[in-house]
């Protein structure tokens, strides 16, 4: 009995047909049980049958995400795999028309795909893995990005451009701020926002994603003193690089050529400063309302920049017999491995300068997290070889996991459009 093209009720009897869709290497990292409590925790699952229940769109999401230049039918087509093994079902099932893969887009909506990488998307060096870690710190960095989403009256309206007028951008703009381990190049959590939503209000949502054990990394752009304080008041240890206009009230220095310091609270004066500062370096402890006790690291790269410029990085990490400054400056520039891990979302998978596909906000973050997962199934499965070979993850190549991947889920496609 053939399936028309498109019908959305299933009328297989016995286990649904689509019940065998899977993402071939991908799936053990979302595994269908996963997935159903996903489904059950966000109220999506289906009241009656359909040919293309919640679970098979999380994973066509995910799909998605691999084949971003694919036609809605042929990411279909390439999901469905070794069916005709299975000697109970017609030979004759046919990929539901883009109208129907749309429909069941929305029925499923954003929710269940951020859930599923919010569960699954977490740390993933192990205590082994090279180039993860320093002074038992797992490297962390967070830092923004933003997507060109479709030129819809919705989209238009929700996310808006950037700039106004006859320079305001060709496409609205989705922004999303991400935290990446740096390790691995993993992306283990991220917050989409509006064209002009502001870096560092859509940095303060990724603050209960930090663990005490993280080393977190961010560029000056980042920088404030609440969110400083916020995201160092989990536990965490920070690195964080800040500008000439951060005022900083020096202490004393150290054996490494660091030294002691104060940040403080904004809108205090110079004279409030300077007795903060002079109480501090008599022992006196310092209101944590007011001002806080950082470690700074000045140093300068000449081969990357000839002009000199001086870097400086503030860090909660105060004791330089644990990590000294070198280290520091080091581990700091090891927040490019997330610039990386973008460029790979942007480049790799969604392809250079091209437009996500949703033409309304909620199948545009739908999109979103299906990059995101896709991303971060590879990398774990590239972390996961290196590891096994000793070798340092970010030295293998993304692209050439991305087609095994894409290769192995094409190889298990047996049926045709």
């Amino acid at each position: 009995m053939a399936v028309p093209q498109g019908q959305e009720d299933e009328q297989v009897s016995g286990d649904r047909l689509t019940d065998h869709i899977g993402l071939g290497v991908l799936s053990a990292r979302f595994g269908r049980d996963l997935i159903e409590e996903v489904i059950n925790d966000t109220g999506v699952r289906e009241k009656r049958r359909r040919l293309l229940p919640a679970h098979v769109m999380i994973r066509y999401a995910i799909a998605l995400g691999l084949y971003s230049n694919e036609s809605y039918e042929e990411v279909m087509r390439r999901l469905v795999g070794n069916l005709r093994k299975l000697g109970s079902w017609v030979d004759d099932w046919q990929v539901p028309t883009a109208s129907a893969i749309c429909q069941a887009r929305k029925r499923l909506g954003a929710a269940p795909v951020k859930e599923l990488f919010d569960r699954a998307a977490v740390p993933i060096a192990t205590t082994g893995t090279k180039g993860a870690w320093l002074a038992r710190r797992r490297l962390m960095a967070i830092d923004g990005t933003s997507f060109d989403v479709p030129d819809s009256d919705a989209n238009v309206e929700h996310f808006g451009r950037i700039g106004s007028g006859p320079k305001a951008s060709a496409f609205p703009k989705l922004q999303v701020m991400a935290l990446a381990e740096c390790g691995t190049r993993a992306i283990v959590a991220a917050v989409p926002g509006a064209a002009r939503a502001g870096e560092r209000t859509l940095a303060a949502e990724l603050v209960d994603k930090i663990e005490p054990d993280m080393l977190v990394t961010a560029d000056a752009g980042l920088y404030s003193w609440e969110l400083f304080n916020s995201f160092a008041d989990t536990g965490a240890d920070l690195l964080w690089r800040i500008g000439a206009s951060v005022s900083i009230g020096h202490l004393r220095w150290l054996a490494d050529g660091s030294y002691l310091a104060l940040i403080y609270r904004p809108g205090l004066d110079a004279d409030r400063r300077a007795r903060l500062a002079a109480a501090a370096k008599t022992g006196a402890e310092v209101p944590a309302e007011l001002a806080r006790l950082v470690r700074v690291v000045e140093y300068t790269v000449p081969d990357r920049n000839p002009g000199g410029e001086l870097i400086a990085v503030v860090t909660t990490m105060l004791d330089p017999r644990q990590v000294d400054a070198g280290e520091l400056a080091g581990a700091y520039h090891q927040r490019w491995e997330e610039e990386s891990a973008i460029d790979e979302v942007k480049t790799d998978l969604r392809g250079r300068g091209q437009v996500l596909r949703s033409k309304t906000p909620e199948l545009v973050e739908q999109e979103l997290w299906g990059l995101l997962l896709a991303h971060y199934g590879i990398r774990a499965l590239l972390v996961d070889a290196a590891d096994e070979a000793g070798y340092d993850p970010d030295r293998t190549s993304f692209i050439r996991g991305l087609r095994v991947v894409r290769r192995q889920v094409t190889d298990q496609a047996a049926i045709s459009p």
